[in-house]
């Protein structure tokens, strides 16, 4: 077992896992007098919008599902003949849960254009690109399959050391008392202490669970993301290759794990003040949910159909906190996208967590760059994810940037909201700081209804909080040092009291 490996594995499984670093609700708060890099929700409410009537926005949560039951959610959920919203991902035969990565259904796809090398077809046209992509999905089932075994191998040794502890409950205490029988127990239990000592308010139980996430996390991966005979679309029932067939679906919005979408729809507009959990963005919200986004990659044609199924059921801002590395039917997602600006919607994406610069290192899609011509949508904000911190390590260690292909910054690392069950938890990924975004958005758009989706991006981006330190990031492999000016294009981290005192202005 490589102790490397598993040091790094050990850290992303406490990304899948619960955080405990930060304060509850720390997002809404400010930097100066809290000492938190949020973005000033708190003090625009009591000192810029006390009094002030604000007008309810349907904002649209493209994800894997919403609890509709969330005491902290269900007043603030769009409904309308029955219906909670729309998911892409049914039948009357159930929910498409797991998927497999739009990397595996493209080698998928070349696979059976050419089976033979040694007996080619006449056409061979996209050979060249398919042997590229073979090679770089036999290096992620590599990948994974040493994950897998390291993570697997990493939780059976931590499992004999608490069962050998003989206590139901084991204390942080009785593992430092453990005397370990092999060098590896040892191995393995130094890295559980040293979790510990990362995290003060860590618990055993909790690192048993970020070890059993993780576990399964690479499990699914090899069974669903990275399997090339697996295919759930028969759930479904549509016609996959008609990119423009609509009809199909069912409204069952919840799905079979609705824990994404829930904390994406909390962090934009749980109910405020009412002294239960946490406090949403804003507080005049219709959250509209569907369902596109599955465990895996998500398909453009069901990306197309939820942007379309949003504007045309009233919403005023989409967030899209998912997205790939290929997108082969973008020209459908971009028309989707062109009806959005027609109707003076503003989207809002999550610009992804693979620490990549997104201006040389790779693309993420959807985007604001459509692939026929050289025109962008302008009224589409991409979001990377920061820290409380005002620190070297602002930008989370996770988050994709990039000078021109990411817009702004916002707080994604440890942000508690809620999920399934009338329950709350912290989670990180840019996915959080893009509905930091959108319920700032919605705050605009409420208050200032008048406001162009063009208007409320320009207000969001000129208002951040200009960051004038160097940031460590990734490049090429190596950590470097950057001005946060190099990281996005507005240079800095979104602040609701700026943009809604700006937005008084125009």
């Amino acid at each position: 077992m490589k102790l490397k490996a598993i040091i790094f594995l050990m850290l992303l499984s406490s990304v899948i896992g619960a955080a405990h670093a930060q304060k509850i609700n720390w997002q809404n708060l400010d930097l100066k007098t809290d000492s938190a890099f949020g973005i000033s929700t708190e003090k625009a409410y009591t000192q810029l919008l006390k009094g002030k009537k604000g007008h309810e926005v349907v904002v649209a949560v493209i994800d894997g599902g919403v609890d509709t039951n969330h005491a902290d959610l269900k007043p603030v959920l769009w409904r309308q003949s029955k219906k909670w919203g729309w998911s892409f991902l049914g039948s009357s035969r159930g929910n498409v849960n797991n998927e497999s990565l739009e990397l595996t259904r493209l080698v998928s796809a070349g696979q059976k254009r050419f089976p033979d090398p040694d007996h080619l077809p006449a056409d061979t046209a996209g050979l060249a690109e398919y042997l590229k992509l073979r090679q770089l999905f036999n290096q992620k089932k590599q990948q994974n399959k040493q994950a897998l075994q390291y993570m697997g191998g990493y939780k059976s040794v931590a499992d004999t050391i608490l069962n050998a502890i003989g206590k139901p409950e084991p204390s942080i205490q009785d593992i430092m008392a453990y005397v370990p029988l092999t060098s590896l127990q040892s191995s393995i239990k130094s890295l559980m202490l040293n979790e510990f000592k990362k995290d003060p308010k860590l618990t055993v139980a909790d690192l048993k669970l970020q070890l059993e996430d993780a576990v399964k996390h690479f499990g699914n991966e090899k069974d669903y993301s990275l399997n090339l005979a697996f295919d759930p679309r028969t759930i479904v029932g549509d016609r996959i290759d008609d990119l423009r067939q609509t009809d199909y679906g069912s409204a069952d919005v919840m799905g079979p794990d609705a824990t994404h979408g829930s904390h994406v729809s909390g962090i934009i507009g749980a109910v405020r003040n009412n002294g239960v959990g946490m406090d949403g963005v804003a507080d005049h919200v219709s959250i509209l949910n569907i369902r596109a986004v599955p465990t895996g990659d998500e398909r453009d044609k069901d990306v197309a159909n939820a942007i379309i199924y949003a504007v045309d059921h009233g919403a005023r801002v989409i967030n899209m906190s998912f997205g790939k590395p290929y997108s082969p039917a973008k020209s459908r997602v971009d028309e989707a996208v062109r009806y959005a600006m027609s109707k003076d919607v503003l989207l809002v994406h999550a610009a992804g967590n693979d620490g990549l610069d997104l201006d040389g290192e790779g693309n993420y899609f959807p985007n604001k760059f459509y692939a026929a011509g050289k025109d962008t949508a302008q009224a589409w904000l991409n979001v990377g994810a920061s820290n409380a911190r005002d620190d070297e390590k602002l930008v989370a260690s996770f988050s994709n940037f990039g000078k021109t292909r990411v817009d702004v910054f916002a707080p994604g690392v440890d942000i508690y909201s809620t999920v399934p069950g009338s329950g709350y938890k912290s989670l990180s990924g840019t996915s959080m700081a893009a509905p930091v975004v959108t319920g700032l958005a919605t705050l605009i758009r409420s208050y200032y209804p008048k406001l162009t989706a063009v208007q409320v991006k320009e207000i969001i981006m000129t208002s951040v909080v200009k960051v004038g330190h160097d940031v460590e990031v990734v490049q090429k492999g190596r950590k470097v040092k950057v001005p946060f000016a190099d990281v996005c294009v507005s240079g800095g981290i979104v602040n609701a009291y700026q943009a809604l005192k700006m937005a008084a202005s125009y």
